[in-house]
């Protein structure tokens, strides 16, 4: 190509026609002048086989001595066979996929959470998902790209509550390698997960179950469940009448609290929790005692909603009030769960009932995967037994008689 007058930086700036104006010095070097007034520069060079326009940057940005030095460098790497161009696009790509990698883990874990919330048991589940990642991860790690998370930063928020908060520390070990985890999937990050356990970090930190013990729930004695009862049976309020049908119906406090009209047939005497409020996320139905639906048939009905045991102020009632109640009982070392306890003791020690049928009405996962898979019923009939048994259990007097199982009008 035969080279152009060499131009000087006032006769560049004097480019003002719209075209290619070739500017020498180096062979192809042009000023591109766009009929809108932008000026760039333009290396025109043979390629293989092909004429090609290579961007060297607009004008006055790059400067003319900028420009030749940009076009000779170019022409240096097309002698030895490298093409500039496929190489300024590779390097866009490059920076464009580096760019789209960079995800932060904070904005990871938040990105978790909103794809896998919907199949969460409650939105208590979500609030420690993000409770413990905002207090314990975010602050050391939740600025960093996902990308650039390693084993150290994984070990410096772990170690300092391994001993203290076992607990918390193993539910927040699996929480970082699940984000983790979910962030290689989406192609944020690559190579092994820092944050695994397994043939990892069981290497490096002691075993939860060898560092705290397992601490059960205080529970009462079921020899002493009838005494109990009858005193509970002679408080006012909600909170008494929701938690003496907690206890009849051996659930958990949630799925009592939460209960609404529409989930109880009385006709039937049955009560179907949704799979929605159920631990294992499965529909549950629950035979009612004839204790159980004498409670109901006395409770007040609040205007404005359908919950069974609404809060006085309306609205759902806080699982602080069935812990209100225990309190006001003094002697009682009882917490609420601890009552499912007390069944549990109940059926197994004084009752021939099988072992799995205490298990269903108690809402229990199947062990065995090969009888949970073949198990199709839920032993409803004998439940009912069960659960007529226990109200029965729970009515008798020190003599052995049945106290009167209804129950006193609660305060509206």
């Amino acid at each position: 190509m035969r080279k152009a007058k060499e131009l000087k930086p006032l006769a560049i700036k004097q480019l003002t026609k719209p075209g290619l104006h070739f500017v020498g010095g180096v062979a192809g070097l042009g000023l591109q002048v766009l009929p809108t007034g932008g000026r760039s520069w333009v290396l025109r060079v043979m390629i293989g086989d092909k004429r090609r326009n290579l961007g060297l940057g607009g004008f006055p940005d790059v400067t003319l001595t900028g420009a030749r030095e940009a076009a000779r460098q170019a022409r240096e790497k097309i002698k030895v066979g490298i093409d500039p161009i496929a190489e300024k696009r590779a390097a866009r790509s490059a920076l464009s996929a580096a760019r789209d990698k960079a995800l932060t883990f904070q904005a990871a874990a938040e990105a978790y959470i909103a794809a896998h919330e919907a199949g969460w048991r409650n939105a208590k589940h979500r609030e420690q998902w993000a409770h413990s990642l905002a207090s314990f991860a975010f602050p050391k790690i939740g600025h960093l790209l996902v990308q650039d998370v390693q084993l150290s930063h994984v070990m410096a928020i772990l170690e300092p509550i391994w001993l203290e908060k076992t607990e918390t520390a193993t539910r927040l070990r699996g929480r970082i390698e699940q984000v983790l985890d979910w962030a290689t999937a989406r192609g944020y990050r690559d190579g092994l997960n820092p944050a695994r356990w397994r043939g990892h970090l069981d290497k490096l930190l002691a075993a939860p179950a060898k560092i705290a013990k397992v601490k059960h729930y205080a529970a009462l004695p079921y020899a002493e469940m009838a005494g109990f009862m009858k005193r509970l049976r002679t408080m006012e309020g909600m909170g008494a009448r929701c938690l003496e049908f907690t206890i009849l119906c051996a659930t958990r406090n949630g799925e009592a609290r939460l209960s609404v009209w529409s989930e109880i047939d009385m006709e039937a005497a049955v009560w179907v929790i949704p799979g929605d409020r159920m631990k294992m996320g499965k529909e549950h139905r629950v035979p009612l005692s004839d204790a159980a639906l004498s409670l109901l048939r006395a409770l007040p009905r609040m205007a404005g909603t359908d919950l069974v045991f609404p809060a006085s102020r309306g609205g759902p009632m806080s699982d602080m009030t069935l812990v209100a109640v225990l309190r006001r009982m003094e002697g009682v070392n009882a917490v609420v769960h601890g009552f499912r306890s007390s069944f549990r003791d109940w059926a197994s020690e004084t009752t021939n009932y099988p072992h799995n049928v205490a298990e269903m009405a108690l809402a229990h996962a199947i062990g065995n995967k090969v009888e949970a898979a073949y198990r199709r019923g839920d032993l409803f009939e004998k439940r009912k037994l069960m659960m007529q048994d226990w109200a029965a259990f729970c009515a008798k007097t020190e003599s052995g008689n049945v106290v009167s199982m209804k129950p006193k009008k609660v305060q509206a």
